[in-house]
C-alpha cells in the first residue's frame, strides 16, 4: 500500500510536469495541471499526517510528530479509562447480569448430560493432577510435621471439656440419657438377662437347693428386681426432676468443669499428648493413611467407570435439574450475584485499569510503534491514496471555479 500511494504521488508529479509543459498548446492542460498540483499537495500532506503518527517525518524533530511514541503512557491511561468507563461501569455490568440470568444459564448447562460429563471430566483431571503433585515424600513429611506440631498445641483435657460442654449445653445430653435408659430397660426385661440374674441368685441361695426351691425363689427374686429396676428407669425417663437424673446432671457438670480447670486432668492430658508425639507409630500411621488414600483415589480415577466421576456427574446433573425446577433458588442465586457484583466491580475495575496502564508503560515505544503500524498501517495508506485523488478533484474544482469567475 505504501508503494501504491507513492506511485500515485509520482504519477501526479509526472502529470503535473507534462501538463505544465503542454499548457500553452491547449487550455485543457491547465485543468490537468491544476488537478495534478492539488493531487501532489494532498498526497504529501496526508503522507506527513500518517508518518507523524508513528515517527518524525524525514527524521526532523517537528513539533507534534511521532505522536504515538511520545504519548505512549498517556495513550495507555486513556485506553484504560475508555475500557473501564465504557465496558466495566457498575450500571452497565449489572444491566448485563440482569439480562444474562446466570442461575438459569447454569441450571440449563448442568442439566445437559454432555455438560455434566464434561464437568466431571474436568474435575477428575484436576483431582488426578493434585494427587500426582501430593504423592511426594516431602508432602508426607510436611503433613506429619504439621500433625505433630498441631498436636503439641492441643490441650486435650480442656478440649474434651469444651466438647462435652457444647454437647451438654441446653440439656442436649438428656436425649442421650433417655436413649440409654430405653436400651437398659429393654436389656433388663429381656429373657436372656433375666435368666442370668436368676442363675446368679440361685447360686447364692444354696440352702434352698436341697429342697428344690432354689430356682423358684431365684425367679421370684428376679421378677421383683427387674420390676423395681424397670420402675426406677421409667421414673427417671418420665420425670425431668427425678433425683437420679439430677445427680447425673450434677456429675456431668462437675466432670466437664474438672476437665477444663483441674490441674490433674490437664497433667494427664499433657502426658497422653507427649506419649502420642513420642510414639513412632503415629508418624507411620499418618504416612500409611495418606499413602492408602492416594492409592485408592488413583486406582478409582484411573478406571473408565470411576465411581468418583460417576458421582460427580450425577451430582452435577441432579443440581442442574433441581435448579431448573426451583425458581425461588434461581432467583436467590441471581440476587446474590447482583448484590456481590458492585463490590467486585469496584474493586477489580481499578485493578484492571492499573494493569492496562502498567502493561502499556512496559512496552518498548519503538516496538509498539512498529506493531501498531503493521496492524493498522495498511488502512492508513488508504488515507494517502484518498488524499491524492480527493486533493486532485478539489484542485480541479477550484481551478474550474476560478476560470468561470474570470469569465
Amino acid at each position: 500500500m505504501k508503494r501504491i500511494a507513492l506511485a500515485l504521488l509520482g504519477a501526479a508529479a509526472l502529470l503535473y510536469a507534462l501538463a505544465t509543459a503542454l499548457e500553452a498548446r491547449h487550455p485543457a492542460w491547465g485543468y490537468v495541471a491544476a488537478f495534478a498540483e492539488a493531487a501532489m499537495v494532498g498526497a504529501i500532506a496526508d503522507w506527513f499526517a500518517v508518518v507523524a503518527l508513528f515517527r518524525h517525518p524525514l527524521g526532523l524533530p517537528i513539533p507534534h510528530t511521532a505522536i504515538i511514541p511520545a504519548n505512549k503512557d498517556r495513550i495507555g491511561a486513556r485506553l484504560a479509562g475508555f475500557i473501564c468507563n465504557n465496558f466495566l461501569s457498575t450500571p452497565q455490568v449489572l444491566a448485563k447480569l440482569a439480562q444474562l440470568d446466570p442461575a438459569a444459564r447454569l441450571a440449563d448447562w448442568l442439566s445437559r448430560p454432555e455438560s455434566a460429563d464434561k464437568l466431571g471430566g474436568h474435575l477428575v483431571a484436576a483431582v488426578r493432577y493434585a494427587l500426582t503433585a501430593f504423592d511426594d515424600a516431602r508432602v508426607r513429611d510436611f503433613l506429619g510435621r504439621m500433625a505433630a506440631a498441631g498436636l503439641a498445641q492441643v490441650d486435650l483435657a480442656r478440649l474434651a471439656g469444651q466438647a462435652l460442654d457444647a454437647l451438654t449445653a441446653g440439656g442436649r445430653h438428656h436425649a442421650l440419657l433417655d436413649d440409654v435408659l430405653r436400651q437398659v430397660t429393654a436389656v433388663v426385661e429381656g429373657e436372656e438377662m433375666q435368666e442370668r440374674i436368676t442363675e446368679a441368685i440361685a447360686r447364692e441361695i444354696k440352702t434352698l437347693r436341697y429342697v428344690g426351691l432354689d430356682q423358684m425363689a431365684a425367679r421370684l427374686a428376679t421378677r421383683k428386681i427387674v420390676a423395681a429396676a424397670v420402675h426406677t428407669l421409667g421414673e427417671m425417663a418420665a420425670e425431668p426432676a427425678h433425683p437420679l437424673r439430677l445427680r447425673f446432671d450434677a456429675y456431668m457438670t462437675g466432670f466437664v468443669e474438672r476437665l477444663k480447670t483441674d490441674p490433674e486432668f490437664q497433667r494427664r492430658g499433657e502426658a497422653l499428648r507427649a506419649d502420642l508425639q513420642a510414639h513412632p507409630a503415629l508418624g507411620d500411621y499418618l504416612h500409611g493413611l495418606w499413602s492408602e488414600l492416594l492409592a485408592w483415589l488413583h486406582d478409582d480415577l484411573a478406571k473408565t467407570d470411576s465411581s468418583i466421576r460417576q458421582r460427580l456427574v450425577a451430582m452435577a446433573g441432579t443440581l442442574g435439574a433441581r435448579l431448573s425446577a426451583d425458581e425461588a433458588m434461581r432467583r436467590w442465586i441471581n440476587e446474590q450475584i447482583v448484590d456481590a457484583a458492585p463490590r467486585a466491580i469496584e474493586r477489580y475495575r481499578e485493578d484492571i485499569r492499573r494493569y492496562i496502564v502498567e502493561r502499556v508503560a512496559e512496552w518498548n515505544a519503538d516496538e509498539m510503534t512498529v506493531e501498531l503500524e503493521r496492524n493498522i498501517g495498511r488502512d492508513l495508506q488508504f488515507i494517502r491514496v484518498n488524499g491524492t485523488l480527493v486533493g486532485g478533484l478539489v484542485g480541479l474544482l477550484i481551478h474550474t471555479a476560478t476560470q468561470l469567475w474570470k469569465g
